[in-house]
């Protein structure tokens, strides 16, 4: 069988001085961090047989890809289906001190942690996600391909490949990360997770 290798990518640093749960609102852009982050991510690609690159919609995902076409010489492709969760609190402070989780009014949202019921379902999620890595690794058969995408999109994965349960209490996915799948035809037979960015 030909192997293929899927490289989902989160999005570097986003500039938020206000510390909001922006989601999937419009106008967060990488910080300048941010954009160290993906450029030094682009560099893992460098000499890579990428021939096929996507990424979210939003300006982060967007932007983060942006170096890694210029390595690779791919365009991007933008998809809905790699798009940052859909999130109840959107626009609120949810950390700290000041979060403003602590207003009752909100605790409706947080009766059940496994779906999760403030946001878009963990398994939709996924589903989602997979469905895209599925087509990028037909689009790249034989060669490699890479999503831009957003922590928890990536996360599912991950649960899913290592057999577990898609709600959790804490992720492995740096900003800038990279998560390597390998496929012998249809079926994973390998991942890696690297942090290019990490030393930055």
């Amino acid at each position: 069988m030909t192997k293929t290798t899927v490289h989902l990518v989160r999005h570097g640093e986003v500039y938020n001085p206000k510390k909001i749960l922006y989601g999937r609102m419009p106008g967060y852009h990488l910080s300048s961090r941010g954009n160290s982050m993906a450029v030094a991510t682009s560099k893992f690609f460098r000499g890579r047989d990428v021939v096929y690159l996507a990424a979210s919609p939003l300006e982060r995902a967007q932007e983060t890809a942006r170096p890694i076409a210029e390595v690779t010489g791919c365009e991007v492709d933008t998809r809905e289906d790699i798009l940052e969760a859909g999130n109840t609190f959107e626009g609120l402070r949810t950390k700290g001190w000041r979060s403003q989780l602590i207003n009752p009014i909100r605790w409706r949202h947080m009766t059940n942690p496994f779906e999760p019921s403030w946001g878009e379902p963990y398994q939709e999620i996924f589903e989602r996600m997979w469905g895209a890595v599925e087509d990028a690794r037909d689009k790249a058969e034989g060669h490699e391909a890479a999503l831009v995408s957003h922590q928890l999109p990536i996360v599912t994965v991950q649960r899913h490949l290592q057999g577990k349960r898609l709600a959790h209490a804490s992720r492995n996915c740096d900003l800038a990360s990279v998560t390597s799948l390998v496929f012998d035809g249809d079926s994973v037979v390998d991942w890696a997770y690297n942090t290019p960015a990490q030393h930055i």
